[in-house]
């Protein structure tokens, strides 16, 4: 069995065992987000730093008895996780700092980051006998469960937004899910997934309402962590929707601290566009995320444009109890950022994943960040994702390719020789 001491409800901090209840806390309704809770001293029986050394498994599932599955549980077949950190010195030098990794998760094999939660999501749902699962995306988190669940022949519905980038709705028909193009916003796919998973019976993937898509996610942290030789970073930079991400990322260092294996907790600074503010307002203002509005969301990463972030309660804790901040960008900033990442580091991001850099860049000059620390820029998903926005982003370094006729003197000519 997992080593799960139980589900703890983030608003009133009742308790309820993993059989208990499926995803929330009764007494608040779909708000009742739960926490899972774990018995590290039976970890720390089970995993120490010194057995991961010798484990050949490059994937999540290296951490087996630190997430919330059997340890005898089947898992997809397809490689989630093992992303590599790059060390980025010209990233850094040019900012001014000394130390600066950039971690890609757009080399998932769906391209983003939110295949850490779908892989989990699979083996709970299975582990369940589910016939179908569910949920509702911007269009990476529903890419993830679309090629996870392909990948193990499980049926599944997937609710977006009818504006949703044409790569990522390529990828859920290629992948043969059935596809439920919503006329309206994230928020509103979201309301209709879970009408129809409790109408249908089908189990629930969404995020901020199923508690252990935190647990996915939170692998990053584990491999950022083990990938710089347990020396935990000062910094860690995170774009920020629907505030899953950032949650995941802090139960990981969390989890690392309570076993020892790191001496301290990394500040975690959460980007989040200027048009989909919701948790930096919340934050500076000092208010009351679960009595806070909706706002109307609107950004070129649509990835991290939520008027409503469903995991609201875990992002705050994560920027509260790590010390952190958050920062909003502008659109025209997040687009700069996507060629300067690739054109000083190789990598290639997507709007939402470029943001964190460019969520390094203000805080750089709002002075959040000293030039020894070490800082970790999380990238969550491939440029690839979002083709139409990366062009604008060439546009505006006045990139433009040299048409030339099939002869050296025409390349000459482009070359100015």
């Amino acid at each position: 069995m997992p080593h799960i001491k139980y589900l703890q409800c983030m608003i009133c901090g009742k308790t309820y065992q993993p059989d208990e209840v499926k995803y929330v806390c009764p007494d608040h309704g779909n708000e009742g987000i739960l926490d899972v809770v774990y018995d590290y001293d039976a970890i720390a029986q089970a995993i120490t730093p010194a057995s991961l050394a010798e484990n050949p498994d490059p994937t999540i599932w290296r951490y087996k008895p630190m997430l919330p599955v059997a340890p005898d549980a089947a898992v997809p077949p397809l490689t989630v996780g093992g992303t590599p950190l790059y060390d980025a010195p010209r990233l850094a030098a040019g900012l001014g700092l000394k130390h600066v990794w950039v971690k890609d998760d757009g080399r998932e094999p769906t391209a983003s980051f939110k295949d850490r939660a779908s892989a989990i999501a699979i083996v709970k749902a299975q582990e369940m006998g589910a016939k179908v699962i569910t949920t509702a995306s911007t269009g990476n988190a529903a890419a993830a469960l679309s090629g996870l669940a392909a990948s193990v022949d499980q049926p599944n519905v997937i609710f977006v937004p009818a504006s949703a980038p044409q790569a990522k709705i390529a990828q859920l028909l290629t992948f043969g899910s059935t596809v439920m193009l919503v006329d309206g916003t994230y928020d509103d796919a979201f309301e209709l997934c879970l009408e129809a998973a409790d109408a249908f019976g089908w189990y629930n993937r969404n995020t901020g309402y199923n508690p252990y898509m935190s647990e996915g996610k939170k692998t990053v942290s584990y491999e950022i962590c083990e990938q710089l030789g347990w020396d935990a970073p000062d910094v860690i930079f995170v774009s920020v929707g629907d505030g899953c991400i950032i949650g995941g990322v802090y139960k990981g260092l969390y989890d690392l601290m309570q076993l020892g294996w790191i001496d301290h907790m990394p500040r975690i600074i959460g980007v989040q566009a200027e048009g989909s503010n919701y948790l930096a307002e919340a934050w500076e203002k000092g208010e009351d995320v679960l009595t806070k509005p909706p706002i109307q969301a609107h950004s070129v990463a649509d990835s991290i444009s939520a008027g409503l972030p469903r995991d609201r309660l875990k992002a705050m804790r994560a920027v509260r109890e790590s010390d952190g901040a958050f920062v909003t960008v502008s659109d025209e900033a997040i687009l700069a950022a996507i060629p300067e990442l690739a054109q000083k580091t190789g990598v290639f991001a997507e709007p939402a994943a470029a943001a964190a850099y460019a969520g390094l860049r203000k805080a750089v000059d709002l002075g959040l960040v000293s030039p020894e620390e070490r800082i970790v820029v999380l990238s969550t998903g491939s440029g690839l994702k979002d083709v139409a926005s990366a062009m604008k982003a060439a546009e505006l370094t006045s990139a433009q390719p040299h048409h030339v006729r099939p002869s050296l003197e025409d390349v000459k000519r482009a070359l100015g020789q």
